[in-house]
This record gives structure tokens, C-alpha cells and sequence, in this order.
């Protein structure tokens, strides 16, 4: 490499190693490699073997200048093609991965074929490469993927202990509509009930890992150079100027996905990040279909759910009479796969559609898209923002629980449905979205959040000027 390469920044970017982590960091790292940042993107050794899996052996290969490397989890050796459980990565992130990321920043710096390491991306929950940059003097900038709703919950889980909210007092407190208190004193999260934080509150054990985990990890935010969100300012407002009121080093800088969208085509921009094979037929299905007319269903790549509950979902959505295309993970099942009945499967094989996987934003942004079922993970969430398509949500865990009352109640978006899930909540809720007044008041709302993130992106936007901000005056203020 000549010396102009020798000359750029040089920013490694590790993210948390599950799918909702790694989508925005990926998108986070092109968007740098166009600015002219040379990339080195960290996976783990067992995530980085499935994308490999998923995508073929050579994908990754071809580029000079934005480099593919790997740390030990520190899990037992795993072949599996699923999400890890996600206590114990986190346990065994925390523990273990900062001596070999500090091993793998000393190889970089002193590899000849590129220039020395000027900054460090990592995720927020990944604060073991904060201490890494700041031995070697250079900007550390903490990516938290959630929400900026969600990341004010976990921001707020140390005063929820010290107010003896949590944890709670025995199991029957999850039922007895305690979760409903109403928690009127977090600046800028008007409405909120306990049950709307996110979820890792619901525990009896003031030991549980990911509660301390969060607050851990939450309450290193501040010490980074900067701290970035994949959100805009026109979507989360009074929660943004309340976060900024505590870190005022605070970027918005989404959505991320659209950013990306505008880079110029090159090899790099067909690198994906998915850990699941796609199946990109269903692409073709939906371009049969007529306009707003099919559900998509989708509960990201970690929600699991029983037996009885994916039945009830299947029923409900036959019963709805709508068109469907349903992804089902081999994993989506508790501890089996998902066997759907013959009878479902026949009488719907007309008007729906199962994958395994699917390359989620080209379906949302597809002519057909009529409404989606979903966890409400943020990427699906800000995915159907960017698209106008409305919502039913169905959260699973972490801040899920908080991007649904919002949808629900202040972005008016989306409609919740039950925990329990019940095939005739399911049919009513479908046929409202698709059919419905609700339906249509939520699709116009969600339309008007379109046009905001489109203008939140454009040259002089909030998000396209916080991008600016971020790459010239906290990654590279001296190359700039």
C-alpha cells in the first residue's frame, strides 16, 4: 500500500456479537470507508465463521483497505448456527475479551501494509476497548444500537434500585400489576410504566447478570469520546435533549441504513452482515403481489417462543385472510424446531410465504409491504419507520418493551399485541392494520416519520451535520 494509504485514519470497529449489533456497525464502518477511513471490523471467531457460512468462504475477500478480524468470545468452542445465549456472552465478553482485543490493536499497530490505529468504534455494551484506546491516546466513540428511548431505560436502572423499585419482591410481581407503576420522574419519558423499561428489570435477583451487566456497561458511557445513537432527532426528541442534559457528547446519526443506501456502488457495499443464509426468493414472490397487500412477519434473530404460541400466530394469520410471508429461524422454537400443522400449511399455501431468512430491508421496502408483525428490535422498528409501513409489536426482551409503547403510544405506529398471544387477538389485530381506520391513521403517521428521516439525512439534515461533526472533530480532528 502507498504512502496515501499510510496517511489515512484508521478506525477499528468491534460490535456486541449478535445480528442487531453487528447490521449497524457494519453499515457505521462503509459509511467511514467512504469518508476515507481505513476499516478493521472485529467480529468474534464464532460469529465471523457463521457469516462465512452464510455468505461463502470468499465474500469477505478483495478489499485492501477494509479488513476482517476476529477474538475469542471466550465460550466453549460451538458449532451451532444460532444466537448464543445471551447472559453468558455478556458474562464472557466482560471477562474475557479485553486482553485479546488489546493483543489484536498492538498486531495492527505494528503491521507495515497499514496505518497505525487513530480510533476505536465499539459498541456501547463492548466498553472493554474503552481502556485500549485510551492507553494509546486516541478517540474512543461507545455506538449504543438501542433506541434513544431504550437507552434512557438502562440509564435509569441504578435509580430504579436505589428507589427500591427493583428487583422485584417475588415472581408473582410480574402478574399482579406492579409492572404497570407508573415511573413519572425519567426526564423526558413522559407516560412510562415500569413494565416499559427495558425488560432485564424483571428479575428477583439483585445479583442477575444482565441487570448489573446493563448498569455496567450504561454507566461507562461517559467516559467515551463521544457517544452515538442510530436514531433522529425529529423521532425521539424530549428523550434526546434529556440524555444530552447528562452527556452532552451525545451524536444522532440515523438512520444508519439510509446513510448507507446513498454511498456510491463498490465491492464493499455487497458485503453483508447477515448470520443466517437469505433466501432471496421471496423477493420474487412479493414482486407477484399488489401493492400494500402482505404481512410480514418477523421476530429477529433472537425471540424465541413456544409451541402453543407459534400455533396461535399461524391460526390468527390464516384466519385473517391476508397474504403473509413468514420468516421461521430453525431456532425460533424453545428447544425444538418449528413445526407448523399440515392443515395450516395447505390451507394458506395460496397466499403465504415461509422462509428460513430473508434480506429484511428489500422486503420492507417492497411496493407490497401492507403492515409488520414484529419484536420491535430497533433495527426492524427504524426499518419500518424509513419504509412507512405500521406495525403490530410483539417484544421479546431488552428494550423491545420500550420501542413498543412508544410505537403504540407516542409515534402511533403500531398496536401491541398480548404476551399469551391468542389466534382471534391475532386475526383482529391483522385485519385492523390491513383494513382498518387504526390501520390507516398508522400508516399516515408512520409516513410522516418517513419524511422526517429522509430529511434528518440530507445534506444539512441533524443526522447527515452529527455525521459530519463526529468524523471532524472527534475521529480524526487532527487529519481533518
Amino acid at each position: 500500500m502507498g504512502s496515501v494509504g499510510v496517511e489515512k485514519p484508521h478506525a477499528v470497529c468491534i460490535p456486541y456479537p449478535s445480528q442487531g449489533h453487528v447490521n449497524p456497525l457494519l453499515k457505521l464502518a462503509k459509511i467511514l470507508h467512504s469518508r476515507g477511513f481505513y476499516i478493521t471490523f472485529v467480529n468474534t471467531e464464532f460469529n465471523h465463521n457463521r457469516l462465512l457460512r452464510s455468505r461463502g468462504s470468499h465474500s469477505l475477500d478483495g478489499l485492501d483497505d477494509f479488513r476482517f478480524e476476529t477474538i475469542p468470545d471466550g465460550l466453549p468452542p460451538s458449532d451451532c448456527n444460532a444466537t448464543q445465549d445471551i447472559p453468558a456472552l455478556c458474562n464472557s465478553t466482560t471477562k474475557n475479551c479485553l486482553v485479546p482485543f488489546r493483543h489484536l490493536v498492538t498486531k495492527l499497530n505494528k503491521a507495515a501494509d497499514m496505518p497505525k490505529v487513530s480510533c476505536i468504534v465499539s459498541d456501547g455494551i463492548m466498553s472493554f476497548a474503552l481502556p485500549v484506546a485510551e492507553e494509546l491516546g486516541i478517540p474512543n466513540v461507545s455506538f449504543w444500537t438501542p433506541s434513544a428511548c431504550g437507552f434512557m431505560g438502562y440509564l435509569h436502572y441504578r435509580n430504579l434500585i436505589e428507589r427500591g423499585f427493583i428487583p422485584l419482591k417475588d415472581e408473582s410481581y410480574l402478574t399482579n400489576g406492579y409492572l404497570d407503576t407508573p415511573i413519572d420522574w425519567v426526564p423526558g419519558m413522559k407516560g412510562i410504566r415500569l413494565r416499559d423499561f427495558p425488560s432485564f428489570i424483571r428479575t428477583t435477583d439483585p445479583n442477575d447478570i444482565m441487570l448489573n451487566f446493563k448498569i455496567n456497561q450504561a454507566g461507562r458511557a461517559t467516559k467515551a469520546s463521544a457517544v452515538i445513537l442510530n436514531t433522529f432527532d425529529d423521532m425521539e426528541r424530549d428523550v434526546l435533549d434529556a440524555i444530552k442534559a447528562m452527556i452532552p457528547n451525545i451524536y444522532t446519526i440515523g438512520p444508519l441504513s439510509i446513510l448507507c443506501n446513498q454511498l456510491p456502488e463498490s465491492p464493499l457495499m455487497s458485503i453483508g452482515s447477515n448470520l443466517w443464509k437469505e433466501d432471496k426468493g421471496c423477493l420474487d414472490w412479493l414482486d407477484t403481489k399488489e401493492a400494500r397487500s402482505v404481512v410480514f412477519v418477523n421476530f429477529g434473530s433472537i425471540t424465541v417462543m413456544t409451541d402453543h404460541q407459534l400455533k396461535e400466530f399461524a391460526w390468527g394469520l390464516a384466519n385473517s385472510n391476508h397474504q403473509f410471508l413468514w420468516i421461521i429461524r430453525p431456532d425460533l422454537v424453545k428447544g425444538e424446531s418449528a413445526m407448523l400443522p399440515q392443515e395450516f400449511l395447505d390451507g394458506t399455501k395460496e397466499r403465504g410465504l415461509l422462509a428460513n431468512w430473508c434480506p429484511q430491508e428489500q422486503v420492507l421496502a417492497h411496493p407490497s409491504m401492507g403492515g409488520f408483525l414484529t419484536h420491535c428490535g430497533w433495527n426492524s422498528t427504524l426499518e419500518s419507520v424509513y419504509n412507512g409501513v405500521p406495525v403490530i409489536c410483539w417484544p421479546f426482551f431488552a428494550e423491545q418493551q420500550t420501542n413498543c409503547r412508544y410505537a403504540c403510544i407516542h409515534w402511533g405506529i403500531g398496536m401491541e399485541i398480548d404476551n399469551e398471544v391468542k389466534r382471534e387477538e391475532v386475526e383482529g389485530l391483522v385485519r385492523e392494520m390491513m383494513e382498518g381506520e387504526k390501520g390507516k391513521e398508522m400508516k399516515k403517521n408512520a409516513m410522516k416519520l418517513k419524511e422526517c428521516a429522509e430529511n434528518a439525512v440530507k445534506q444539512g439534515g441533524s443526522s447527515y451535520t452529527n455525521m459530519e461533526k463526529l468524523v471532524n472533530k472527534v475521529l480524526c480532528p487532527k487529519v481533518n
